[in-house]
């Protein structure tokens, strides 16, 4: 069985003496490979993402990786030109096809689908034909291949013509666009982009809203049903109990933990929220919901801390830069008006640190996850896992999460701050039991589906 995926289980960086240092990653694909077992004889295709990679690439002759360096899996990393690799993931994947799905442009002036985008265009359909080959050379006769994500959307139809014997499966982990907006694109993109993910046996979702939306989209643009006979299933993604709970209790945590409370300072309440700073994300718009609450409750000033942790993402593009300024200029303003000199009303961390988001996650009392749009979202599942006293959710309806966790969430529309600053209020109010027995309810639905089952299932479903 095979994988491919834009981001592999392993990166690597050149260190002073010319040598490979390699990082293995996490998330569910990778423990969703560990779990079928080394007798698959399970490969693993992704792209190299810089240059440590390019160069780990070229010492490996292009090949499989030393299995010493990638935790024993068999990692076959591609080394695409780097303008075709950047014009394909930030120029189409990051800058178009994630905005549709995200519903993230300003439609006045966006998007502009020029000779530049048509350029760039033929570089994501060279990244994704890369891919195919990689796979359709590496495959066994009849093998299982689980292609990832919106970067891939392509894959699935050129594997399955090179290679018309193998059991082909797309997953999307972003949300799907509803037809009106999805059509924003090109008619001949938006045809090729569907027919791609068309050409897998089984295409898969995170919930049933964006499978629909999927549906909806062939119909609208292909013409009523759906040509090729892909099945179409649903699969939500769920949090990682074991590890989340063993994680969270290291003595790094602790101190970690040591250190909040100190910036918290003591009897204090926590709203908490973890993010990269990615514009459907809707971190702006959750600072002054929580800037309204404390205009609209000033029984809360003194009362409460907002932990914010934003961690920088691809600030390779100039509007996600401009969104983490935003973030951290909305911060100070609320710490410049509201705070004391005994009280910080915003504690603002943009430095990438998961012990320290951890420690979060066992001090929230309440968790803000309010994305304008998200594929699922492991945050809203994991701080419930984690948190020690037991947390209130305010969650957006937007969220994937949402299906599985709304009975039990406070549940806002991401764009309504009035509406969102009251769910704060509320969560912050709720009496300690009711919050410690809705934690648990949460906990439970969150950790349903833990990320090697869900591996599995897509596999099983394939496999039938």
């Amino acid at each position: 069985m095979l994988v491919a995926s834009n981001r592999g289980p392993v990166s690597y960086e050149v260190i002073e003496d010319g040598s490979l240092l390699a990082k293995r990653g996490g998330g569910g694909l990778v423990s969703g490979l560990s779990a079928i077992g080394p007798e698959t004889n399970a490969v693993w295709v992704c792209a190299a993402l810089g240059g440590g990679d390019r160069e780990a690439v070229r010492r490996a002759g292009g090949g499989l990786l030393p299995a010493e360096e990638t935790g024993g899996q068999r990692v076959r990393m591609l080394d695409i030109d780097a303008t075709v690799f950047s014009d394909a993931y930030n120029g189409i994947a990051n800058s178009v096809l994630w905005f549709v799905h995200h519903m993230l442009y300003q439609t006045p002036l966006e998007p502009v689908f020029d000779a530049e985008f048509r350029r760039q265009w033929a570089s994501y359909e060279a990244y994704n034909r890369a891919f195919a080959e990689a796979l359709a050379e590496e495959a066994a006769d009849g093998a299982a291949v689980l292609i990832q994500d919106y970067h891939l959307a392509l894959a699935p139809r050129m594997l399955r013509r090179l290679r018309p014997d193998l059991r082909i499966g797309h997953f999307s982990h972003t949300p799907w666009a509803p037809p009106d907006y999805f059509r924003l694109l090109p008619d001949d993109i938006a045809a090729e982009l569907l027919t791609g993910i068309l050409g897998a046996d089984r295409a898969a979702f995170l919930t049933q809203r964006w499978a629909d939306a999927f549906t909806d989209c062939c119909h609208a643009v292909l013409g009523p049903g759906i040509p090729s006979g892909t099945r179409i299933g649903v699969h939500g993604l769920g949090a990682d109990a074991d590890f989340l709970r063993e994680r969270a209790h290291r003595p790094d945590v602790d101190e970690r933990m040591a250190a909040l409370r100190e910036e918290i300072g003591e009897g204090r309440r926590t709203i908490v929220r973890v993010d990269r700073t990615e514009l459907s994300k809707n971190i702006v718009r959750g600072l002054l919901a929580y800037r309204q609450l404390l205009e609209d409750h000033p029984e809360w000033r003194e009362r409460v801390v907002h932990l914010a942790f934003a961690y920088p993402s691809r600030q390779d593009l100039a509007v996600y830069r401009e969104y983490t300024a935003e973030v951290e200029r909305v911060a100070e303003t609320i710490n410049s008006v509201f705070g004391t000199e005994g009280w910080t009303p915003v504690v603002l961390h943009v430095k990438d640190d998961f012990a320290r988001s951890l420690a979060a996650y066992r001090l929230a009392d309440v968790a803000l996850v309010n994305p304008i749009r998200d594929g699922m979202n492991l945050v809203a599942k994991e701080v419930p896992v984690v948190s020690d006293e037991g947390c209130a959710l305010v969650l957006s309806r937007e969220a994937g999460a949402y299906e599985e966790l709304g009975e039990d969430a406070i549940v806002v529309n991401p764009y309504d701050i009035g509406g969102t600053a009251r769910a704060l209020h509320e969560a912050l109010s709720l009496a300690g039991g009711e919050r410690a027995e809705r934690s648990k309810r949460l906990a439970a639905a969150a950790t349903a589906l833990p990320p090697a089952q869900w591996f599995l299932d897509q596999l099983g479903a394939l496999e039938r």
